[in-house]
Order: C-alpha cells, then sequence, then structure tokens
C-alpha cells in the first residue's frame, strides 16, 4: 500500500451537494429554493416567526432565574478518595487538597470553584483533607476511620447571625 492508495471509508465522509450546476443535476438554477421571495434569499432567519401571530415564545410567560454569581462546587465521594488511595493516584500520607484531587482525576471541569466531600462509600484509613465543604455523613466516615476534615467555605448555618 502507498500514501497515494489511502482512502476514507466507504460512507465515511459524504460529498457535499453542489448547488445550482445546471438542471441536469437536479439541483439547479434555484439550488431548491423554489421562486423568489424571503426564504430563497440569503441571510433570512425566520426562526420562531409565525405569520405576524405573536410568536408562542413571546405568549408564553418567562419564569425563573438564573445567577450568574453561582459558585460550582465539584462533588467527590469519600469512595472514590479511597479508591484513588488505593490505586495509589493520592499519596494518603499527606494532606488531601483540592488540587491533590484534581491531580488525581477525581474533579473535572474548568469553572469549578471547590469541592464538596460527599459521604457515600467507605474509606478505611486516617487521612487529613482539606474541601471547600462536606456533608455531615462525610465528615462522620472520616472521623470514623480517624482522619481530620477542614472545611474552607463556613457553611451557612455558621455563617447565619444569631439573633
Amino acid at each position: 500500500m502507498k500514501l497515494n492508495e489511502l482512502r476514507d471509508n466507504a460512507g465515511a465522509r459524504l460529498k457535499f451537494k453542489r448547488l445550482g450546476r445546471g438542471i441536469g443535476s437536479g439541483k439547479g438554477k434555484t439550488s431548491g429554493k423554489g421562486v423568489k421571495g424571503q426564504k430563497a434569499r440569503e441571510g433570512v432567519s425566520l426562526n420562531g416567526f409565525e405569520g405576524g401571530q405573536l410568536p408562542i415564545y413571546r405568549r408564553l410567560p418567562k419564569r425563573g432565574f438564573t445567577n450568574i454569581f453561582r459558585k460550582e462546587y465539584a462533588p467527590v465521594n469519600v469512595g472514590a478518595i479511597a479508591k484513588a488511595i488505593d490505586a495509589g493516584r493520592i499519596d494518603a500520607t499527606l494532606p488531601i487538597t483540592e488540587d491533590s484531587m484534581r491531580a488525581a482525576g477525581l474533579i473535572r471541569g474548568g469553572k469549578i470553584v471547590g469541592v464538596r466531600l460527599l459521604g457515600m462509600g467507605e474509606i478505611g484509613r486516617a487521612v487529613t483533607i482539606t474541601v471547600s465543604g462536606a456533608s455531615a455523613t462525610a465528615v462522620a466516615a472520616i472521623e470514623q476511620a480517624g482522619g481530620t476534615i477542614t472545611t474552607t467555605v463556613p457553611s451557612k448555618a455558621a455563617a447565619a447571625p444569631a439573633a
């Protein structure tokens, strides 16, 4: 086999439809756009146009709210940390931080602000973990194994002023 004999598999690349190349092609003259009118022209945007009637997206009520300042926290389970330790991706003798979890592949995504530790799974050794937040079951699981957990973001209950 030579380089000039290499070809894609049959059907891997569709040949584009050549428009406006004579009546014998089946897509000649008006290129399948019919005759005149707005839709035959270039740069037409008729999405949502209902012939002058008020479009449905304007008739229906708008609901909800999107907070542009929302902070996204990556959920990581205690069992996932235990698996990463067993696989050798995380060193259990060193403090486990969000950076070490990202390096071990437990956190993916670019817009993640921090990590919230959840209690699904079991951990059999004492570890020191520093994360943004943790559930009560995760804290209980870590402390039951003899480890310690530190949260960098205060919980809403702790941050609320005492009245």
